[in-house]
């Protein structure tokens, strides 16, 4: 991709945070196998929209890995391949952040109740520490209320529900929408 979105004022920058599962990808339940993973429709139109005023950065919660379904390894191997196959598409991401933990994880090593899993806002704000972020001009497209809520304990701008009108949630959404091409548009007019 050619070059990062703008600075700020205070050498921060925009954020779009997404969700994986659901608004990047078909969410089948525990995705962790290439085979299986399927980017939807219009995603990467929607992320070079985006690109061009956000820095684009992934927050998922990955409970299959203190379900015991996969392992972090299989996590990494996926996360790899979806930033190969936006890369060829000449889309970056800024950052990729997982939460594995789960607070009855079948596993003792990923068994806690932490601030990183949505809704606690950890993982953006960690983001926003690491990548210089400017979370009130952020944005925060996800497709359950768990991810809206994340993003307004993390003080982020506008937080988007990328679903059909009417699923939980989105009362506290600042819009909803069927696709993350549809919000993408919708934002950037």
């Amino acid at each position: 991709m050619s070059g990062a979105p703008p600075r700020r004022a205070g050498g921060l920058r925009p954020a779009a945070f997404l969700d994986r599962d659901g608004v990047l990808n078909e969410d089948l339940g525990y995705v962790h196998r290439i085979k299986d993973f399927r980017l939807l429709p219009g995603v990467i139109e929607a992320l070079r929209l985006l690109a061009r005023e956000h820095a684009l950065v992934v927050v998922t919660n990955q409970s299959g890995i203190a379900r015991g379904y996969y392992t972090e390894e299989d996590h990494a191997r996926l996360s790899a391949h979806l930033c190969a196959l936006l890369r060829a598409e000449g889309v970056a991401l800024a950052g990729l952040y997982h939460c594995p933990h789960h607070p009855e994880a079948a596993l003792a090593q990923w068994r806690r109740d932490c601030d990183c899993r949505k809704p606690g806002p950890g993982m953006i704000l960690r983001a926003a520490v690491e990548l210089g972020l400017d979370l009130r001009a952020s944005l925060l497209a996800g497709d359950r209320d768990s991810d809206l809520r994340a993003g307004r304990a993390a003080g982020v701008g506008r937080c988007f529900l990328i679903a059909a009108p009417g699923t939980a949630g989105a009362a506290e959404a600042d819009g909803v929408y069927p696709s993350l091409l549809d919000c993408a548009k919708a934002v950037l007019q």
